[in-house]
């Protein structure tokens, strides 16, 4: 008798998103693998981040489900929605760190909220997330003080801090300079390769779509509704529908826009 497979890591089924009464999305399913690179995608408006609320535990659905490893996490107890929700890392857009803390204070802040580690075991994960990431020497440095890079870098370190199964990027690169944004690409990856996390991206800038995901969803803001699912170099070659070829095929390639070579490691 075959082995049963290993559920999905995340499975969405007719989830509908709306504000009131208005819609963002309806009819969203798709099912991420463990250990895969999965992309939200989409122009602008189309509801990406909205669906990544709703992913992550930040806005309940007006319909369908979301399963975390089989199990229907919108339909789960708040306490037991808290639990699952520890086992996600979010990066935010702007790196959502607390200003008024040095770096390694942010990334500390979970080990310090959810677990029972002393400090001296919490600084040694503090310094190993940090190296993790590329910023081993600047633990004690406040946020003002990083460049762009740097602060999603450390955003990063935090959504680490707890060993997350499922981790969550909102726009990564937007706003980095090509060489910049092809490090927090090639960090995505070690990620996947080196600990076999499962990475959902909400992403609109191409290069980055084309280098790192395997699979992926289109959203589209005219109909409200998902209108293409597959990994995004797929969608760009063989895609017939023609939002989804303006999207994919706008602007310089992904290869031309990472083909930078002043690798600033400070960024």
């Amino acid at each position: 008798m075959a082995a049963k497979s290993d559920p999905a890591m995340l499975e969405v089924a007719g989830l509908t998103l709306a504000f009131g009464e208005h819609v963002i999305q309806h009819d969203v399913s798709f099912d991420v693998k463990r250990g895969s690179i999965f992309a939200i995608m989409g122009g602008s408006g189309c509801g990406k981040s909205t669906l990544l609320k709703s992913l992550i535990g930040l806005l309940r659905p007006v319909a369908g489900t979301v399963r975390v490893l089989g199990e229907d996490y919108w339909a789960a107890s708040g306490v037991r929605r808290a639990d699952l929700g520890r086992g996600f890392g979010v990066l935010f857009q702007s790196g959502a760190l607390w200003s008024s803390l040095t770096v390694a204070e942010n990334v500390a802040l979970p080990m310090r909220m959810f677990t029972s580690l002393d400090e001296a075991s919490i600084d040694l994960l503090v310094r190993l997330k940090l190296a993790m990431v590329g910023l081993d020497a600047d633990g004690g440095r406040m946020p003002a003080e990083l460049s762009g890079g740097m602060r999603k870098r450390a955003g990063l370190a935090r959504a680490l801090a707890l060993d997350p199964e499922v981790l969550f990027f909102d726009e990564p690169s937007a706003g980095l300079d090509p060489v910049t944004s092809r490090r927090m690409d090639n960090l995505i990856l070690d990620l996947r390769e080196g600990f076999g996390a499962t990475i959902i991206i909400v992403s609109h800038e191409l290069a980055s779509l084309f280098a790192i995901a395997d699979d992926g969803i289109f959203l589209d803001a005219g109909t409200r509704t998902p209108i293409a699912h597959g990994a995004p170099s797929v969608l760009r070659d063989t895609c017939g529908t023609p939002v989804v070829r303006a999207f994919m095929h706008r602007g310089a390639s992904g290869e031309a826009r990472h083909s930078g070579t002043n690798d600033d490691a400070r960024n």
